[in-house]
């Protein structure tokens, strides 16, 4: 069985060397991900690789998990620029500890989907 066909979709027109690949990095997003948690530019270069690398899984299983990884970067930007922004106002210390919460949760449930060959949503 290939990495695509666990979830019910073959990876599209991608050898098995290929899928594994694609995968792999992926994984190394969710990680630079995690990294982020303590050096926060990481975030960003994440980010960057599944805009560069967007096309290679477009119409596979994988495209989910990128949607999956842009939108936590760019939600927990968001939900950054608001908390520092409110900082002063008290509201703003609760705002940045509810995103690193949330930033936290995506990343593990990506990262666990990922590792059982699943679909983001």
């Amino acid at each position: 069985m290939t990495e695509g066909q666990v979830t019910g979709q073959p990876l599209i027109d991608l050898d098995e060397e290929q899928a594994k690949s694609l995968k792999n990095m992926t994984m190394v997003v969710y990680a630079l991900q995690a990294a982020s948690l303590l050096f926060g530019l990481t975030l960003i270069v994440a980010v960057i690789i599944n805009y560069v690398k967007q096309g290679d899984v477009r119409g596979t299983w994988l495209e989910s998990h990128f949607r999956w990884q842009i939108r936590t970067f760019w939600f927990g930007l968001l939900w950054s620029v608001i908390g520092v922004a409110t900082f002063f106002f008290v509201i703003g210390y609760f705002i940045l500890i509810a995103d690193s919460i949330w930033l936290i949760y995506r990343i593990v449930k990506g990262w666990l989907y990922l590792s059982d060959g699943k679909q983001m949503y």
